[in-house]
């Protein structure tokens, strides 16, 4: 609070507005950003305006409130137990809150907070908690602290000891390698870890951010170099996590698009395990977003695909048809390929694919490091090679590869 005059500090209060009426007048863009929490709540939420967003229209037409095209009229809140004001006319905002003090009815008025009978707090979910401030009208002050909060709460700087996880294991999407774009989930978890199981790929950034208690295991998987083999990987989490250790597998990208996470799955959930998967933000999508890239545009590409290039497309263990994708028109991304991109190209040549297709790759995406060399498929091979491109790095191939706006 920052009410100088303590007598005149609102009280906070939660209310339980569920299948109770609400009425709000406006349907603007302040409206637009109040309906959200009130049908949340469970409220039945009544709108009265002149003209509507289009947002706000689309809850009307999915239900989720009802909706008069009308000026606001006396009686409007006869059977309501909450009230906002937020037309654009501040005389009719004047007149609902007049009428609700007369009924005895807490109403918000949006454009002069402190006129109303009742303040809307900058409020935040956050794993079960309902966080709300005040600040005596103030809402960029308001919503300033409000952030800060959610902000210590998600890095761990706030800990919520009553919901630390005891035992079990995360899996853990950690993204495509800038420690920003790890999920609001997967940080809080890792900052609750007794043991962190990391890849090779998952940020390092991530876990200078770890307290000096918990273990670090390597699982890095290095292309054509040392690699902890997967059942030790899942051993070492089944042993933690029954010895009473809260463990999180952090992953690079996402842990179920090439990072065998649900193998571990199994295995954890074979033992008995409790196992909480967190999805990640996918190099495939993310990487070429970060180079100017889109993997579909209208107009352009209606399908884009993502495929493993582990293994030769003449290798006896591919799964892949790739005569099938060098005739589709779309996007391919290639994860894990950079190392025989000239077989990919090749192959996709010869099943049709032009060799003037554009070609992208983009090594250490997201990263300050990220390097790109664009070419075509007839060229690609030879580029990867001049430029002395290494893994990590992905591939895009088709029209969109030859977008070149920066998006960074």
């Amino acid at each position: 609070m920052t009410d100088s005059d303590a007598t005149d500090s609102p009280y906070l209060v939660g209310l339980n507005l569920s299948g109770k009426r609400v009425v709000v007048f406006g349907g603007g863009t302040v409206a637009q950003r109040r309906l959200p929490l009130l049908i949340g709540s469970g409220a039945l939420v009544h709108v009265i305006t002149r003209e509507a967003t289009p947002a706000v229209e689309a809850m009307a037409t999915g239900e989720q409130v009802t909706l008069e095209l009308r000026d606001y009229r006396r009686g409007d809140l006869d059977g309501a137990w909450y009230a906002i004001a937020c037309t654009d006319e501040a005389d009719t905002n004047a007149a609902i809150v007049a009428e609700a003090a007369r009924s005895r009815i807490f109403c918000v008025r949006a454009d002069v907070a402190r006129d109303g009978t009742a303040v809307t707090p900058a409020s935040a979910d956050y794993d079960g908690l309902t966080l709300g401030v005040l600040a005596g009208g103030e809402h960029r002050r308001s919503a300033a602290v409000r952030n800060a909060v959610l902000e210590a709460l998600q890095s761990g700087v706030i800990t919520d000891t009553a919901h630390v996880p005891h035992t079990g294991v995360a899996l853990v999407g950690g993204g495509p390698g800038d420690p920003d774009l790890i999920t609001v989930r997967g940080r809080r978890l890792l900052a609750y870890a007794d043991v962190v199981v990391t890849d090779r790929l998952a940020p390092p950034e991530l876990l200078a951010e770890l307290g000096p208690h918990v273990e670090v295991i390597d699982a890095s998987k290095i292309p054509y170099g040392r690699a902890m083999a997967q059942e030790a990987i899942n051993q070492a989490l089944i042993d933690r996590a029954r010895a009473g250790k809260f463990v999180v597998r952090l992953k690079g990208g996402d842990p179920y698009v090439f990072g065998r996470g649900y193998e571990e799955l199994e295995a954890l959930t074979e033992a008995g395990i409790a196992v909480t998967v967190v999805p990640g933000i996918t190099s495939a999508i993310s990487v070429p977003s970060a180079a100017g890239v889109p993997v579909t545009h209208r107009g352009v590409t209606h399908e884009f695909v993502v495929v493993s290039g582990h293994v030769a497309p003449d290798h006896p263990d591919s799964l892949v048809d790739w005569d099938a994708l060098a005739r589709l028109k779309g996007t391919i991304v290639l994860l894990m390929a950079v190392e025989r991109i000239d077989k990919f190209a090749e192959v996709l040549i010869r099943g049709g694919r032009p060799a003037t297709t554009p070609v992208l790759v983009v090594q250490e995406g997201t990263m300050r490091t990220q390097r790109e060399v664009r070419a075509d498929l007839s060229t690609i091979a030879q580029r990867v090679k001049d430029e002395a491109i290494r893994p990590p790095a992905i591939v895009v191939i088709g029209t969109v590869a030859g977008f070149s706006v920066d998006s960074r």
